[in-house]
C-alpha cells in the first residue's frame, strides 16, 4: 500500500536526495520546495483517509511545522526526527499517532538497549516505530543515523528484525543510497524485508512508478507499504500522480475484503 511523506528542512516541505543530507551548508541536495504549508499535505492525506503518513523532520528548525501537520490531522499521522525518551510522549500530544525513532537509541555506533527499553517503557511499543534506514556496505545493509551519515554496527538481518520486534509496532526503512532519486528502487532489499520482518514494514527510497508500488505489494504479501515521494505529481514529480496511487490502495482494499 501506499504511504505519503511531509518531510520537513527548514519548516517547509521538501524533497531531498537523502544521502547528501546534512544540517547546513551546501552539500544537502534538494530537488523540490513546496509552496503550500505542511497543514495543506496532511489535510490532502486526511481526506484521502491515508493513514500512517510519515512527517519527517530533517534537522533543526522544523518543530513549528510539523506540529501544524499533526494539528491538520490528530491520530493519522507518525512523527519522526530528533525523538528521544524526553520528548515522545510530547509528540504524541501534539497528535502524532506513532513516534519513529533512530539516532537517539544509537551510541557509538552501536545500539543502546537502555535507551530503546526507556523508550518503550514512556510510549508504549504499540506506539513506536523504529526507523532502521540503511546504507549498503561490503555487500550487506547497515543502519545509519545522524542523517544517514554515520554506519552503525547493526546490519540489516532476519535475527535483527526478530530481536527488535518486540519493541515496536512497525518498522521504516529507508533505502538511503537511492532515496530521492527517481531511479528505481533496491529490490534486493525489498526482498529481504519481505523475507525478513515479522511486523508491519514501510520501504521508501527510489519509487518512479505506480508500477513499483505493485511490485511491493507483490513481493511483500501485502506486509511492505512503500513511501512514494520525489516521483509524485504533488512533489514536482512526473512519475506518479497521487491520484492513481490514492486509487490504488482503494483498489488493493476491496481486493483485501473479497471472500477467499
Amino acid at each position: 500500500m501506499f504511504r505519503p511523506c511531509i518531510d520537513l528542512r527548514g519548516g517547509q516541505v521538501v524533497q531531498i536526495v537523502g544521502g547528501t543530507l546534512s544540517d547546513s551548508g551546501p552539500g544537502t541536495q534538494t530537488h523540490f520546495v513546496a509552496t503550500q504549508p505542511p497543514a495543506w499535505f496532511a489535510q490532502l492525506y486526511r481526506g484521502d483517509q491515508l493513514l500512517g503518513g510519515h512527517v519527517i523532520a530533517l534537522g533543526p528548525g522544523n518543530e513549528a511545522a510539523a506540529r501544524e501537520a499533526l494539528t491538520a490531522w490528530p491520530g493519522g499521522l507518525h512523527y519522526g526526527g530528533g525523538v528521544t525518551a524526553d520528548n515522545a510522549a510530547d509528540w504524541l500530544q501534539a497528535g502524532a499517532s506513532h513516534v519513529i525513532v533512530t539516532s537517539w537509541v544509537f551510541r557509538d555506533g552501536h545500539l543502546d538497549r537502555d535507551r530503546l527499553e526507556q523508550l518503550v517503557r514512556r510510549v508504549g511499543r504499540d506506539r513506536l516505530v523504529l526507523d532502521l534506514s540503511c546504507r549498503r556496505r561490503d555487500n550487506a545493509y547497515y543502519v545509519v543515523t545522524d542523517r544517514w551519515q554515520k554506519f552503525t554496527n547493526l546490519q540489516l538481518s532476519a535475527d535483527t528484525f526478530a530481536d527488535l520486534a518486540g519493541h515496536c509496532a512497525e518498522f521504516l526503512v529507508h533505502a538511503v543510497d537511492v532515496e530521492g532519486l527517481c531511479q528505481g528502487m533496491d529490490l534486493e532489499l525489498v526482498r529481504h524485508l519481505a523475507g525478513w520482518c515479522p511486523l508491519p514494514v514501510t520501504y521508501a527510497g527510489g519509487a518512479k512508478s505506480l508500477t513499483d508500488l505493485a511490485a511491493v505489494n507483490e513481493l511483500g504479501q501485502g506486509r511492505i507499504d512503500l513511501t512514494i515521494g520525489s516521483a509524485l505529481d504533488i512533489f514536482g514529480g512526473t512519475g506518479v500522480r497521487y491520484r492513481d496511487a490514492v486509487e490504488f490502495n482503494r483498489r488493493q482494499a476491496r481486493l483485501d475484503r473479497k471472500p477467499a
